[in-house]
């Protein structure tokens, strides 16, 4: 089992910033991928970027170039450092661990929102 704790959501105006974090814990020696999906109201849960264990990544076409992932594996911790947010970017922030073995693992959310 692993177990994943967000943190870094809030209200941010349109062109700002904000880091996510997610902590991982638990049987985290067989993770392979780490990454970030949204879900906004009435809409299916996107994928917006993940980090693959030998750091290579990918992202949504709508967040590339404004959004990077990282990941520190002395921490096992992943980030999402957003900047340039639109309102479009409002959802809930879900992190996501996904091992050898294909099963997935679930963060509780974390809200963001744009607005001014």
């Amino acid at each position: 089992q692993v177990q994943l704790v967000e943190s870094g959501g809030g209200l941010v105006q349109p062109g700002g910033s904000l880091r996510l974090s997610c902590a991982a814990s638990g049987s985290i020696f067989n993770i392979n991928t780490m990454g970030w999906y949204r879900q906004a109201p009435g809409k299916q849960r996107e994928l917006v970027a993940r980090i693959f264990s030998g750091a290579s990544t990918n992202y949504a076409r709508s967040v590339k170039g404004r959004f990077t992932i990282s990941r520190d594996n002395a921490k096992n911790t992943v980030y999402l450092q957003m900047n340039s947010l639109k309102p479009e970017d409002t959802a809930v922030y879900y992190c996501n661990a996904q091992n050898y073995s294909l099963e997935d693992y679930w963060g509780q959310g974390t809200q963001v929102t744009v607005s001014s």
